[in-house]
């Protein structure tokens, strides 16, 4: 039975890892597009594009672990970056400038978490509510329309063609990199990690055994709320402006990334790892599509049924197992 369970633990582990081998060989055996797909230059670029969503999906993965979700991830990524662009343009030093920006995301974190524990609301509706007033506050601060902020060197951290040159990568990268890393190792061996698998695996039994609940929740979605600030900031040093309806739809791109790469929806399972590789999934998935020249509801029909798949397969997994 132990060593069933663990071949049925290996398979679950390994199955992000062949989505991804199978979307890179798929692209590359294309003869319309190999040669493309399988540049150095292409695969920067996709590392590039993929920071945005993959510092927001670093916090989703512990909110999705602990058995919540946060449909409010986009919005708050948006009122981050107007934050940052807002303050830039107001004369304000760009390192008070990210500050501010990775602030705000945390401060959106944190009213989430609060309320959850406090009203004891599901998180879908806090979320969702939060969802709609952070994509209202970065809309009036903004004035309805983009905020063109000076250029700074905020603006170097999302360039294709770093300076100096021998970082290869764009700084953001190497950031998101550093993150993944940390965040790994928080979910892997600290006492908080613990609690946040505890919590999404049974919270009932997790208070009984004396963890606070809902200090730990408040925790989760703040530190999810400052990755989404994060994000925010890579967003706008991407786009160089401070867009308030940017990111639309976004948050169903990093809770996908999170379930494909092995979260599950009913909580207490998930890995920066597999939602790294999630990214990536998607990532290689839009670069390809784009380059084949499929519009972007071929896309979305792609994505979205590979979510439908990897959520039936989780599912059908737990009911094998109760």
């Amino acid at each position: 039975m132990k060593r069933k369970k663990r071949l049925q633990d290996l398979i679950g582990w390994l199955a992000p890892f062949f989505g991804l081998i199978l979307v890179l060989a798929i692209f590359s055996s294309i003869p319309e597009i190999q040669d493309r797909f399988l540049r150095i230059a292409n695969f920067k670029s996709v590392a590039t594009q993929s920071v945005i969503v993959a510092l927001g999906a670093l916090g989703m993965t512990l909110i999705i672990i602990s058995g919540g979700i946060d449909l409010s991830a986009a919005s708050n990524l948006a009122l981050s970056g107007v934050i940052v662009a807002y303050a830039i343009s107001a004369g304000i030093h760009p390192v008070v400038a990210l500050f501010c920006g990775i602030v705000t995301g945390g401060l959106i974190g944190f009213v989430n978490g609060s309320l959850i524990t406090s009203l004891r609301l599901v998180p879908f509706i806090v979320t969702l509510g939060m969802l709609g007033i952070a994509r209202g506050i970065a809309k009036w601060i903004a004035g309805n329309q983009k905020i063109d902020a000076p250029l700074t060197w905020v603006n170097e951290l999302m360039t294709r063609n770093p300076r100096p040159s021998w970082l290869l990568l764009a700084p953001g990268v190497w950031l998101m990199i550093f993150l993944a890393l940390v965040m790994a190792v928080v979910l892997r061996y600290t006492v908080f990690g613990r609690h946040v698998f505890a919590v999404g695996s049974n919270e009932a039994a997790a208070r009984l055994c004396g963890i606070r609940t809902n200090r730990t929740k408040i925790m989760i979605y703040s530190i999810a709320g400052l990755f989404c600030g994060l994000s925010g900031v890579m967003q706008f040093s991407r786009l160089t402006v401070g867009d308030p309806t940017v990111a639309v739809g976004l948050e169903l791109d990093i809770i996908a990334a999170v379930v494909i790469g092995g979260g599950s929806l009913s909580g207490g399972e998930g890995s920066i790892l597999g939602s790294m590789i999630g990214v990536f999934i998607m990532a290689f998935l839009r670069n390809g599509s784009t380059m084949m020249g499929w519009p972007n509801y071929i896309q979305e029909i792609i994505i979205g049924a590979i979510i439908v798949v990897a959520v039936s397969l989780d599912q059908i997994r737990h009911r094998r197992e109760r």
